[in-house]
């Protein structure tokens, strides 16, 4: 899902970072004023658990892979504003640390996951996941933030110029990732349902997680660690068109090469994650 530099043409990736930061930068002032100081913990275990969730590749036939993409997850327990930023957080240290998507086309990527897929998924759930079709609801949610998010990312490739029969099987793949992502959406909101009963209630109006936090951060910790080891090295959607990435910036722990590498991610977007939650509840507070 994550596009790499020199996949797409400069008017693309431009207009893309014109339009990300005044998205993300109003998103980030409703996720302040709706800010909870007591969920900083959450904000931080979400992220880390999200991350290490998509350093794991699952086959999805036709020689590729795919891999969670998280965004509707994080909406249903941080609410959607503080979804996207948390989600931006995470696409920007993919890009600068680990070298999973391009930092030109970082506008892009933010775009098509952090705001469109995030808000999307989090849609179905907004009107339905209060009653008796919440699972339905959040299913239909995380399904349909990969559906959108893979759209968002195949029409900028093909503004950039690639033909639309080369796309063809992208599209295929993202419509076979779609219902996993909702199925382990959906497995993963039960879990933490089962650790906290009345977790999941209408938007805006669940519980704290204080449980489930240990939980969450175990579970990524161990996702990183062991991640490498079982996560498929097929390409993905994007990386099966074939064309030549540029990297722009190389660091030691490019393409989560190791556990360690992993491990040290997890606690990168965790410390992020706790750093933007307590400067928000700061400034909400002197506000």
């Amino acid at each position: 899902m994550h596009i790499p530099d020199g996949y797409l043409s400069t008017a693309v990736w431009a207009g893309m970072d014109v339009l990300a930061a005044p998205a993300v930068f109003g998103i980030a002032r409703q996720a302040q004023r709706r800010f909870d100081d007591s969920r900083v913990p959450l904000l931080g275990v979400m992220g880390a658990f999200v991350f290490a969730a998509q350093m794991i590749n699952f086959p999805a036939g036709i020689g590729t892979s795919a891999h969670l993409l998280g965004g509707a997850l994080l909406a249903f327990t941080l609410g959607a504003p503080a979804a996207t930023i948390v989600m931006t957080a995470i696409i920007a240290i993919q890009a600068l640390v680990f070298q999973d998507g391009g930092l030109l086309v970082l506008g892009a990527n933010v775009l098509n996951m952090a705001v469109i897929g995030v808000w999307a998924g989090y849609l179905p759930f907004r009107f339905g996941g209060g009653g008796r079709w919440r699972n339905a609801a959040i299913f239909t949610g995380g399904a349909l933030s990969v559906l959108v998010s893979g759209i968002c990312a195949l029409a900028e490739l093909r503004l950039s110029g690639l033909p639309a029969r080369s796309l063809e099987i992208s599209a295929v793949v993202f419509l076979i990732s779609a219902p996993v992502e909702g199925a382990i959406t959906l497995a993963v909101m039960k879990a933490l349902e089962v650790i906290q009963p009345g977790l999941i209630r209408k938007p805006e109006a669940g519980g704290r997680l204080r449980g489930p936090l240990i939980a969450i951060g175990l579970t990524a910790i161990l996702l990183s660690a062991a991640g490498v080891l079982f996560s498929s090295t097929a390409p993905d959607a994007i990386e099966r068109l074939g064309l030549k990435a540029r990297i722009w910036l190389q660091t030691p722990f490019s393409g989560y090469a190791s556990s360690f590498a992993g491990v040290a991610g997890v606690v990168l977007v965790f410390g992020v994650c706790v750093a933007i939650g307590r400067a928000s509840a700061a400034r909400k507070r002197s506000v």
